[in-house]
């Protein structure tokens, strides 16, 4: 795994996973936590609101990883 970050090209397409995942953890929190609430029991919906905390952490690290590929690759970010 260690030889994964060892390219620039490797980490980049990983910190585009990382940040398509958090979007869709994103707005599925916000969707279960918020829009069809009234639907769900009481243990989906601590789930969802986890899943709002868990989110924009993927988000952060996706961004952060990305940075750090594209400033190993001499590409503006």
């Amino acid at each position: 795994m260690i030889h994964f970050f060892d390219s620039p090209r490797h980490t980049l397409s990983l910190s585009h996973a990382v940040l398509l995942s958090g979007l869709v953890l994103l707005f599925m929190g916000i969707l279960g936590g918020y829009i069809v609430d009234h639907r769900l029991g009481l243990a989906e919906q601590v789930l969802a609101h986890m899943l709002i905390i868990t989110g924009p952490v993927l988000l952060k690290i996706g961004y952060i990883v990305r940075i750090n590929a594209c400033q190993r690759l001499h590409i503006p970010y």
